[in-house]
């Protein structure tokens, strides 16, 4: 379809700037589509000194990794909006909130998720530093020192058996999980000693994790702790429009990123939780691989319904 030819508005408005929503960006950017990323520049990761696990990426700060995004997608047209999404209605109108309203063709959700951490004094100035959640990203940083993994919930005995392949020294913290017979026996087979009791504190000593403390008053040594957060997903935008959720709760989508609901996508970790950063940027290149391509049969369409048209009025051949 010709720039002339285009109704007003984007082709497609991607709403969250992180590892998802750029890389949408940029391909659909490259793909000389209309497009623009709305961010309200608070990415999960930003507690975090360093991403890990990104090919040539690996070590690199996460803000520099965005900032270096935003430079790219914005070399090839696609515009940078800030601001919160108020709400989207059908058709497709994005509302932001005390800004404009962006009206697209097509919608891509990629607002990530948050991460509500246990209740315990010192683990949200922690969080990202010392209390850290995935081994994948972290482990490496802090192999062979001493490590504690706190219990939170029912994969906190599997993160305590993953974690000791980074350590020789992991104490594992029930805090308040009830565990079983079986679970003991593995935690005790693969050498992780357990603290019973309930957590009271992280013990912090000027910026540097020291310990855990338990009711009792005693103090367990560890440098860093592993724990699993409870994931949140930002995923109000989507429900809102309708789009269905699966069985565990989270956004329903194919392997493109297409939700239930026509014309919308979604990407990362709104849908799906387990999406490291590398993960999400290439879910998002999929979900523009896929938008692109329904743009184009939607143009295609519409391209054989004006030739019809024309058709049908144009006068007959003189005989």
């Amino acid at each position: 379809m010709d720039n002339q030819e285009r109704p007003p508005g984007y082709d497609v408005v991607v709403v969250g700037g992180g590892a998802a929503g750029l890389s949408a960006a940029l391909v659909l950017g490259r793909a000389r589509r209309r497009v623009a990323v709305v961010d309200a520049g608070a990415p999960r990761n930003a507690p975090a000194a360093h991403l890990h696990g990104f090919l040539s990426r690996d070590g690199m700060a996460p803000a520099d990794l965005l900032a270096v995004g935003r430079a790219e997608v914005a070399g090839y047209g696609v515009e940078l909006v800030g601001g919160l999404v108020d709400r989207i209605d059908p058709g497709v109108s994005v509302r932001l909130t005390g800004g404009p309203v962006l009206r697209t063709r097509r919608l891509l959700v990629a607002t990530g998720l948050a991460d509500e951490l246990p209740e315990i004094p010192g683990a949200s100035e922690r969080w990202g530093k010392d209390l850290l959640h995935c081994p994948y990203c972290h482990g490496w940083e802090v192999r062979d020192r001493p490590l504690g993994v706190l219990g939170s919930g029912p994969g906190s005995v599997g993160q305590a058996l993953l974690v000791r392949q980074w350590s020789a020294d992991v104490v594992f913290f029930p805090h308040t999980l009830e565990l079983t017979g079986d679970e003991r026996k593995r935690l005790a087979a693969r050498g992780v000693p357990i603290a019973d009791g309930l957590v009271r504190r992280l013990v912090v000593d000027g910026e540097r994790l020291r310990g855990v403390e338990l009711a009792d008053g005693q103090v367990v040594a560890r440098s860093a702790v592993f724990t699993l957060p409870r994931l949140v997903a930002h995923d109000t935008l989507l429900a809102d429009l309708g789009c269905e959720r699966d069985e565990d709760g989270w956004m329903r989508t194919d392997a493109s990123g297409r939700t239930s609901v026509p014309g919308v996508w979604a990407a990362g970790n709104v849908a799906d939780p387990r999406a490291q950063v590398i993960t999400a940027a290439g879910a998002g290149a999929a979900a523009a691989f896929a938008i692109n391509h329904d743009l184009v049969d939607e143009e295609t369409a519409q391209a054989v319904e004006h030739h019809r048209a024309a058709d049908a009025v144009a006068p007959a051949p003189a005989r």
